[in-house]
C-alpha cells in the first residue's frame, strides 16, 4: 500500500491522508491548517490530483479534518463522501459556518483568496454524503472497478470519543489492513463516553499524537480538574464577577455546558442566563437532538431545556454591562480577533474582578495563547486592533481535553499489534516522544513519521 501524509506543515494542520490500497485509493479526512490562511491552509491536493480516488472517509467535523472538504471534491468529483451517522447531521452546518467565517475574513482582513469555496458549492456536493453507524462494514470501491473484478476493501467506523461523530477508521482490504484513529479520547468526558476501540488489530497504524509532548501529572484526575474549575466559578459569582470561558463551537462547549446544568441541578449554581454564541447553540441542539444514537453520560440531560441558554448577538459583547456574576461560554477558543471571545476578553483584561478560564488549547501565536502568556500586571499586545493590555483580571488554565493522552495512545499500539505504525497529528517533539517509547518497547515495530507530500509504500 501507499500512504501520504497531505498536510502541509509537520505539526497539527490540515489533516489528510491518502491511502491507495489493491488498486483503490481513498482520501482519509479534508482538514484546513488553523495557523494558515487562504490556500496556503489547504492539504497538498495537486500532489494527488490526477488520482482517480474512490472515496472520502472523514473522522469528525472540526475544520482541521473537514474544512477543505469542498475543495478536495474539486478534484475527485465521483468520490463519495463517508462519515458517522452522527458526524452527517454536523458537516453542512460546519462548512456553511465556514464559508461565512472566510467571507468576513475576505472583508475585514483583506485576504482575496477567501472563501475557497461557496454556500452553493456546500449545497451542490451534500448529496455526495453518507452517513454510517459505529461498526458497520461498508464497501467502498467505485463500482466499475467491482464490475471489472476487483474486490472491494471496506471502511469501519469505530466510536473515538473526541466529539459528537468522531470515528477511528479501520480499512480492510484483502491482504493488509489500516486503522486510522482520528483524534481520540480514552477517558470519559461530562457528555461523551470514551474511545470504543477495544478489538481494534490491524498491520498499520496512523495515529495522532498531539499530547505526546505532554505528561499526565501525579495524582491528575479529570474529576478533580472539574472540581478545581467548580470551586473557581463558585468564588468569581461570590465576588460579583463575570466569567468567560472561551471554547470550540463542537464539543468543549457542550461539554462545559453539561457541566453547568449538573451544578446547577446539585444547587451549586443558580439558575441563571448563560451566554453562548449561535454555532455553539446549533451545535448543542444537534447534541441534545441526537441523544439517543449516542454513546454518552448524562443520556436523559437535555441542554436547552436545563440551562437558560442566550445567544449574544453581534456586538452585543462590546456593550454588555459586566456585572452581576454573567457566565459566558462563547465559541473561538483562541479569541480570534472579530469573535464575541475577543470583544469580551479585551474588556475583562484589565479588571481584577473577572475571570478568564482556558479548558482547551490556544496556539501561543492568537490572542488567547498570548494572554495566557501575560504576566499578571504587565502590559502585553493582546491582538492588532485590541492593542496593549494589561492583564489583572483573574487567569486559570484547566485540562480538560478531548484528546487521550499519551500513555493511553501508547497502549494503544501495543493492542492494535501494527507492523508499521505512522505518527501524525502532533508538533515535532509529541511525535518525537511517541517514535523513542515504541522503539523502546515494541523493537519490530517499523515507526515512521511521514513528511509533508512524501509518499510511503508500507
Amino acid at each position: 500500500m501507499k500512504i501520504v501524509n497531505l498536510n502541509p506543515d509537520s505539526d497539527i494542520g490540515a489533516s489528510a491522508w491518502f491511502l491507495e490500497l489493491e488498486g483503490h485509493r481513498l482520501l482519509m479526512d479534508a482538514g484546513t491548517h488553523p495557523k494558515r490562511e487562504g490556500r496556503s491552509s489547504l492539504p497538498l491536493y495537486d500532489l494527488i490530483k490526477h488520482e482517480e480516488v474512490d472515496a472520502v472517509a472523514l473522522s469528525h467535523c472540526h475544520h482541521d479534518h473537514v474544512g477543505s472538504l469542498p475543495v478536495a471534491l474539486r478534484h475527485f468529483p465521483k468520490a463519495h463522501v463517508m462519515m458517522s451517522e452522527l458526524s452527517y447531521f454536523i458537516i453542512e452546518r460546519v462548512l456553511h459556518n465556514s464559508v461565512n467565517v472566510m467571507t468576513r475574513q475576505r472583508d475585514e482582513m483583506g485576504i482575496k483568496e477567501y472563501p475557497l469555496y461557496s454556500h452553493d458549492e456546500v449545497d451542490d456536493v451534500a448529496p455526495l454524503f453518507q452517513g454510517f453507524k459505529y461498526n458497520r462494514e461498508i464497501e467502498w470501491a467505485a463500482y466499475h472497478k467491482t464490475r471489472a473484478g476487483l474486490s472491494s476493501p471496506t471502511l469501519e467506523f469505530f466510536d473515538a470519543g473526541h466529539a459528537l461523530g468522531s470515528a477511528g477508521m479501520m480499512i480492510r482490504g484483502q491482504k493488509q489492513t489500516v486503522f486510522y484513529t482520528g483524534d481520540v479520547s480514552f477517558h470519559d468526558q461530562t457528555i461523551l463516553k470514551g474511545a470504543r476501540f477495544e478489538d481494534v488489530k490491524a498491520d498499520v497504524l496512523i495515529m495522532e499524537t498531539t499530547r505526546g509532548n505532554r505528561a499526565v501529572p501525579p495524582g491528575f484526575t479529570r474529576e478533580t480538574e472539574l472540581e478545581r474549575l467548580t470551586t473557581a466559578i463558585e468564588r468569581v459569582l461570590k465576588r460579583k464577577g463575570c466569567i468567560l470561558i472561551p471554547t470550540f463551537a463542537l464539543g468543549r462547549t457542550q461539554e462545559i455546558l453539561a457541566l453547568l446544568a449538573l451544578l446547577t441541578r446539585a444547587g451549586r449554581l443558580k439558575h441563571q442566563p448563560i451566554y453562548i454564541g449561535g454555532l455553539g447553540r446549533v451545535f448543542t441542539e444537534i447534541y441534545d437532538l441526537e441523544a439517543h444514537r449516542t454513546h454518552r453520560q448524562h443520556s436523559n440531560l437535555r441542554l436547552r431545556e436545563a440551562l437558560n441558554l442566550v445567544v449574544l448577538e453581534k456586538g452585543q459583547a462590546e456593550k454588555m454591562k459586566l456585572s452581576g456574576g454573567r457566565i459566558f461560554v462563547i465559541t473561538a477558543g483562541m479569541m480570534s480577533e472579530n469573535t464575541a471571545a475577543h470583544d469580551l476578553a479585551a474588556r475583562m483584561i484589565g479588571d481584577e474582578r473577572q475571570a478568564i478560564f482556558f479548558v482547551g488549547y490556544a496556539d501561543p501565536d492568537t490572542p488567547g495563547g498570548r494572554l495566557k502568556a501575560a504576566t499578571p500586571g504587565k502590559p502585553f499586545v493582546f491582538s492588532g486592533s485590541a492593542g496593549e493590555l494589561t492583564r489583572r483580571c483573574e487567569l486559570e488554565d484547566f485540562d480538560l481535553t478531548a484528546h487521550a493522552n499519551r500513555d493511553e495512545l501508547l497502549n494503544l499500539v501495543g493492542q492494535v499489534s501494527p507492523h508499521t505504525v505512522l505518527l501524525g497529528h502532533g508538533d515535532a517533539d509529541s511525535r518525537a516522544w511517541f517514535e523513542q517509547q515504541i522503539r523502546a518497547r515494541h523493537p519490530k515495530i517499523k515507526v515512521i513519521q511521514p513528511e509533508p507530500g512524501k509518499s510511503v509504500e508500507v
